[in-house]
């Protein structure tokens, strides 16, 4: 009760700010976290079993990996310092920024990834709405377990390419949720590792065959206790404790008034769990179909395929922030500032973005800024556009800054089960 009270009551410009009930985040059993733990970051579920879910969701990158785009299959080594495998050139640059992970484990979040793909939905298969359809398998906890275990199932990211191995080969011939498929092999390879048997055998009901969807809903498990981040300065002074600093505060008074940043990055989380059209600059490959030739991100029209959704992508929560750069659905701006800046006028941003502020890995690939020279591209974008200038000086984008940076939970960075010093498998792990 104490937490919805001073929800309300917010300082300054904040004042009339109901951020509602705190998230609610459900426990877990000790011992299926620690299992989803080793899996998390255990090679086992890539094709070529060179690739954990770890790889691009690195506790030492604010659980991205520090990319504006990332590098999966193809790739040697973590984050900034990651290379091009010489014998395993990737096909294309991946074409959206890994996603933090923090707080995915409230029950608030019933959307996931950047366009919103798989999301919960009770007259689905499963109760959720995937980019399998009626092809989805059932027996996933949560929309949280079935996100987990998409990225094994992409080519570029830990499948592997076509005819490496059996898992890419399943993939690449749709032999992905049908028996024997992708996610049955995967299974069978951890099932055959005698300390997974043991573990799944102390946390399941039964005792029988691990099936893909118990090793997704253990990960999930692990997801929503290593990350949970609620603990920051901005929650001890909603909480009576300690006052923010005077520049995070006028920072505050900004964000929930004269900003508006809050019309958008709402609740405790501050997101609203929908999905907007800001201008953001267009660089890398884009998201397009097989068949399709060109290099623009339609973002959530891509699921819904509605024109009116053009451009738009998840309102990402503002939590730990700051060590999560660089930013937006391509990582386009590298730092928290450029990326504060942009949604004060994003068609201005849009037609001067600087495209040397991007961290890409070092392998050229002709796409990546095809869009940000295309004229009519950049038109509409500036036409999909929702927000409206704000003029801010640059003491406000410092205060604006420093507030977002009291949103994060310095414990939860540290982390809490951290990255074992080994896996089942045998496999190396990344540290």
């Amino acid at each position: 009760m104490k937490w919805m009270i001073v929800g309300a009551l917010l300082a300054g410009g904040a004042e009339a700010q109901d951020l509602g009930p705190r998230p609610v985040f459900p426990e877990m059993d000790p011992a299926r976290v620690q299992l989803g733990q080793l899996l998390f970051f255990d090679p086992i579920l890539s094709g070529n079993k060179n690739i954990s879910c770890g790889t691009c969701h690195h506790p030492r990158f604010g659980t991205s990996d520090g990319m504006s785009l990332s590098m999966g299959e193809g790739g040697i080594g973590l984050g900034p310092d990651r290379r091009v495998d010489p014998n395993n050139i990737p096909e294309h640059r991946l074409p959206r920024n890994a996603p933090a992970l923090w707080n995915l484990g409230a029950r608030e979040y019933t959307s996931f990834f950047h366009d919103g793909r798989l999301e919960v939905d009770p007259d689905k298969p499963g109760g959720m709405r995937t980019p399998l359809g009626t092809e989805m398998v059932v027996g996933f906890d949560s929309v949280l377990s079935a996100q987990a275990m998409f990225p094994v199932l992409a080519g570029d990211e830990m499948a592997g390419h076509y005819s490496e191995n059996e898992i890419s080969q399943a993939v690449r011939l749709g032999r992905l949720s049908i028996k024997g498929g992708a996610w049955d092999k995967i299974a069978a390879r951890v099932e055959a590792i005698p300390e997974y048997r043991t573990a799944f055998d102390a946390v399941l009901d039964e005792q029988r065959p691990i099936k893909f969807t118990d090793i997704a809903n253990v990960i999930a498990d692990f997801t929503r206790v290593e990350w949970r981040a609620d603990d920051s300065p901005f929650d001890r002074a909603m909480m009576g404790g300690a006052p923010l600093s005077a520049k995070a505060a006028r920072g505050q008074d900004l964000f929930y008034g004269e900003a508006g940043c809050s019309s958008c990055h709402s609740g405790w989380l501050q997101t609203d769990h929908g999905f907007h059209a800001i201008a953001f600059p267009q660089v890398g490959p884009g998201k397009s179909a097989p068949f399709e030739t060109h290099a623009r991100d339609d973002g959530r029209m891509r699921v819904t395929g509605s024109p009116s959704d053009q451009y738009k992508f998840l309102t990402p929560s503002l939590r730990n922030v700051s060590v999560t750069g660089p930013y937006g659905h391509n990582g386009a701006y590298a730092s928290l500032e450029a990326v504060v800046r942009h949604h004060l006028d994003p068609v201005a941003s849009l037609h001067s973005y600087d495209p040397t502020q991007v961290v890409f890995h070092d392998f050229k690939v002709a796409d990546d800024w095809r869009v940000v020279a295309d004229e009519d591209e950049l038109a509409r974008l500036s036409a999909a556009n929702e927000l409206q200038p704000i003029a801010l000086g640059d003491e406000g984008v410092a205060d604006l800054v420093a507030f977002l940076h009291s949103l994060t939970d310095e414990g939860a960075v540290k982390g809490r089960l951290g990255v074992p010093a080994k896996v089942p498998s045998g496999l190396p792990v990344d540290q």
